[in-house]
C-alpha cells in the first residue's frame, strides 16, 4: 500500500515557524557581525589618536556631573552604560588639572573658558586643589571667563577662581551656606517592631544613631557644628579672596539674602551684578561672539575651542625610562574582596599597592584618599599592605582628598607622612557593629522562629531571633577591641600616647586644619605638593613623571571597551541620562545605602564591623 500523507497543519505551523526564527536570528547575527567588521576595519586603517590643536583655541572647561577622583565602576560597564544614557556623570579631577597645566605653556591656547551649568557638585576639598591650579594658571597672563545660568555654592566657588564672572541675563545665583541633616528611623523602626542592636565605642560615634534615635544628639550636634563652620568659613574667605571683596560683605549677604533679592525686585542676576558678586551679564550669543573676538571665530561655535578632556588626552607625554612617583586612587565606601574603580576592595587595593612595589620604575607612592571608611577588617588589610610596602624602601605619602575619616584614616595614619586639605573632613577614630533582629515585626503577621542549637552562640546571629546576651556581649567586647587597636596604631604611627588618641578620637571628625593642630595630620596642602614631597623623599629630584597605579586592562576587555560606545550608538539609541540623577534624595533611600553599606559583608555570613563615618563633604 502506498502512502501519501502529509504532516498534521500543528506540525506544519511548528516547522514554518521554526525556519522563520532561524531566519531571523542568522539575519541578526548578520547584521551585527558586519557592525564590528566595520568597525574593526575604521579602528585599524582609518583611526588616528592624533588631535590637532590649531592656534588662536580657547581651552573650555565644562565639568561633567560631580568632579570625583577616579571613575565609578569597571570600564566595560561605563562605555555601555554612556552609551545607553545611563552613566552616571562624573569628571575626574585630574584631567582639569592637567589640562589646565599644559594649556599654561601652549601658545596655541589663548584663553579658557569655565562653563559652569553641568556641574552637579564640587566637595571643599577639590576646591582647593583646584583653585591652586587656575593661580599657577593665570600667571602665564592668559584670561579665564566664566560663565553659567545658574550658580549655587559650588558653581559660583568653580567661577570665582576665573579672572571674570559672566552670569547669563536671565540667569540666577543662590548661597545657601553648608548643612548637614539626616532622617532620623527610632520611631518608625519601633513601629515596625524591628530590635535595633547598635554596640559601638566613642561619644561622637555617631555613623547609626538615625537607628535609635528621633533626632540628633547633642555630641553630634556640637561637633557637626564645629567641622561644619569651619568649612563655611573657609568658603566665604576663599570666594572673598578670588574676587577682591571684604569677607564681611559675604557674609553680610549670606545672612541676609531673601533681602537682597526682595530689594531688586526678585532680579538676582541684577543683584548679583550690583553686589559685585559677578562683572558681567552676558547672554550665550553674546558670550560666543565676545569669545570669538579674542580668540578664531568658527562658524559651527562661534570660536575655535577643544574640552579640556580631549586636550589633557592630547597633551599627555610620557617617558618610559623616567623615574616615576604612583599615585594610587582610594575612593569610597572600603569592603572586603576585590571591587571596581569608585570602591575600595580589600583585595583589589592591595594588588594595586603590590603592583606599584613590583614597578623599579615608580621610586615613591603617593596614597590619594578620598573615604568615609568601611570595614574595619579591610581596612587593616590595606594598611599592612602599605607597611610592606614602606618596608620595601619605597616612601609612602597620603594624600586626603575631600573625605578620610574612620576606616579612611586608619589606611592613611601609617604612612611616612599624611597630607590634607584644610577642608579635608578626617578623624572619626572609632568602631560601630550594627545588627538588627526582626522577630517581633514577624510575630506581628503570625510568623515565630524556634528550634534548638548546640551552644549559647547556635542561631545567635539569625535576623528572625531575638540576640541574646551571650552574642550582645560578644560583639561588645569585640567592638571595644578593635576601638583598642584603632587608637593604639594611631599612637604608634603618630608617635603619640594612646590617652592622648583617645581624647581626639571617641568617633569625632575634624576638618584639616583642626586635624593637623591635634596630630593627626601633618602637612596641609594639595596633591601635587603632596607629589612633591615624594619625590624629595625617594631622592629623585624634580626630572620626574606622575602614574597613576590602576588595573591594566586585557586586550580584549579593551577592544569591548572601544568597540561598545560605536556599536550602541549605530544601532540608534539616542543617549539620555534618566531622570533619577535629577531627582532629590527620596524618604528613606540614605537608611538603604547606609544599611547597605553595613550589611556589605553578608554574603560571608558574618556581621559587619565597621569603621566608618558616613559623614560627606558638603557641596
Amino acid at each position: 500500500m502506498t502512502s501519501n500523507s502529509r504532516p498534521n497543519v500543528l506540525v506544519r505551523l511548528w516547522l514554518g515557524f521554526w525556519r522563520g526564527l532561524t531566519a531571523f536570528r542568522m539575519a541578526v547575527f548578520n547584521i551585527l557581525f558586519l557592525i564590528v567588521l566595520a568597525l574593526v576595519i575604521r579602528i585599524l586603517f582609518f583611526s588616528s589618536d592624533e588631535i590637532i590643536v590649531d592656534a588662536q583655541t580657547t581651552l573650555v572647561i565644562e565639568p561633567d556631573g560631580v568632579v570625583v577622583e577616579e571613575y565609578t565602576g569597571a570600564p566595560l560597564d561605563r562605555a555601555i552604560n554612556e552609551a545607553l544614557g545611563q552613566e552616571l556623570p562624573e569628571t575626574r579631577l585630574r584631567d582639569i588639572l592637567a589640562a589646565l597645566e599644559h594649556a599654561a605653556d601652549d601658545d596655541r591656547i589663548v584663553q579658557v573658558l569655565v562653563r559652569t551649568d553641568k556641574l552637579w557638585g564640587l566637595a571643599p576639598g577639590m576646591q582647593t586643589e583646584l583653585a591652586d591650579a587656575f593661580a599657577r594658571f593665570r600667571e602665564s597672563g592668559k584670561t579665564v571667563i566664566a560663565h553659567g545660568g545658574m550658580m549655587m555654592q559650588s558653581q559660583y566657588m568653580l567661577a570665582s577662581m576665573a579672572d571674570e564672572i559672566w552670569l547669563d541675563r536671565d540667569g540666577m545665583l543662590l548661597f545657601d551656606g553648608y548643612s548637614q541633616y539626616r532622617q532620623y528611623y527610632a520611631e518608625g523602626l519601633d513601629k515596625l517592631k524591628v530590635d535595633v542592636n547598635l554596640f559601638r565605642v566613642g561619644e561622637y560615634k555617631s555613623a547609626m544613631e538615625p537607628f535609635i534615635r528621633n533626632d540628633m544628639s547633642e555630641a553630634d550636634r556640637r561637633a557637626t557644628e564645629a567641622w561644619l563652620g569651619d568649612l563655611w568659613q573657609n568658603w566665604l574667605d576663599r570666594v572673598a579672596l578670588h574676587r577682591g571683596l571684604p569677607v564681611e560683605v559675604l557674609v553680610e549677604l549670606t545672612e541676609n539674602f531673601s533681602d537682597a533679592v526682595e530689594a531688586a525686585d526678585g532680579d538676582l542676576a541684577a543683584m548679583a551684578l550690583e553686589r559685585g558678586l559677578v562683572d558681567r551679564l552676558v547672554s550665550r550669543p553674546e558670550l560666543r561672539a565676545e569669545l570669538a573676538n579674542s580668540g578664531t571665530g568658527d562658524p559651527d561655535t562661534g570660536f575655535r575651542q577643544i574640552d579640556f578632556e580631549t586636550y589633557a588626552a592630547a597633551s599627555r607625554e610620557w617617558h618610559p625610562r623616567a623615574d616615576r612617583v604612583g599615585i594610587i586612587v582610594a575612593q569610597g565606601a572600603i569592603t572586603e574582596g576585590n571591587q571596581p574603580q569608585g570602591t575600595i576592595g580589600s583585595e583589589s587595593t592591595s594588588r594595586l599597592i603590590r603592583q606599584a612595589a613590583r614597578d623599579d620604575r615608580i621610586k615613591a607612592v603617593v596614597l590619594r584618599v578620598n573615604s568615609g571608611g568601611g570595614s574595619a577588617f579591610a581596612s587593616e588589610v590595606i594598611r599592612n599592605e602599605l607597611m610592606a610596602l614602606k618596608e620595601s624602601g619605597k616612601p609612602v605619602i597620603v594624600s586626603m582628598s575631600n573625605v578620610a575619616a574612620s576606616g579612611g584614616y586608619w589606611i592613611a595614619m601609617g604612612a611616612d607622612e599624611v597630607w590634607a586639605y584644610p577642608t579635608t573632613l578626617t578623624g572619626s577614630i572609632g568602631i560601630f557593629g550594627f545588627f538588627p533582629t526582626f522577630q517581633d515585626t514577624l510575630a506581628q503577621i503570625g510568623i515565630h522562629t524556634d528550634g534548638v542549637g548546640t551552644t549559647p552562640l547556635s542561631g545567635a546571629l539569625r535576623a528572625d531571633r531575638e540576640l541574646q546576651e551571650p552574642a550582645r556581649n560578644l560583639f561588645q567586647s569585640f567592638i571595644e577591641h578593635g576601638y583598642r587597636e584603632f587608637i593604639t596604631l594611631v599612637a604608634e604611627h603618630r608617635r603619640m600616647s594612646v590617652e592622648e588618641v583617645d581624647q581626639v578620637a571617641q568617633g569625632r571628625v575634624w576638618t584639616g586644619t583642626q586635624a593637623q593642630r591635634r596630630g593627626l595630620v601633618d602637612q596641609l596642602g594639595t596633591l601635587e605638593e603632596a607629589v612633591a614631597s615624594a619625590a624629595r623623599s625617594a631622592g629623585i629630584g624634580e626630572d620626574y613623571q606622575v602614574q597613576y597605579v590602576e588595573r591594566r586592562l586585557s586586550a580584549f576587555e579593551q577592544f569591548f571597551v572601544d568597540m561598545a560606545g560605536a556599536s550602541i550608538r549605530m544601532a540608534g539609541i539616542d543617549s539620555m541620562r534618566g531622570l533619577a540623577g535629577w531627582l532629590p534624595p527620596g524618604i528613606g533611600r540614605q537608611m538603604i545605602d547606609e544599611l547597605r553599606l553595613v550589611f556589605s559583608q553578608a554574603e560571608s555570613g558574618r556581621p559587619g564591623v565597621m569603621a566608618h563615618c558616613l559623614c560627606e563633604a558638603p557641596r
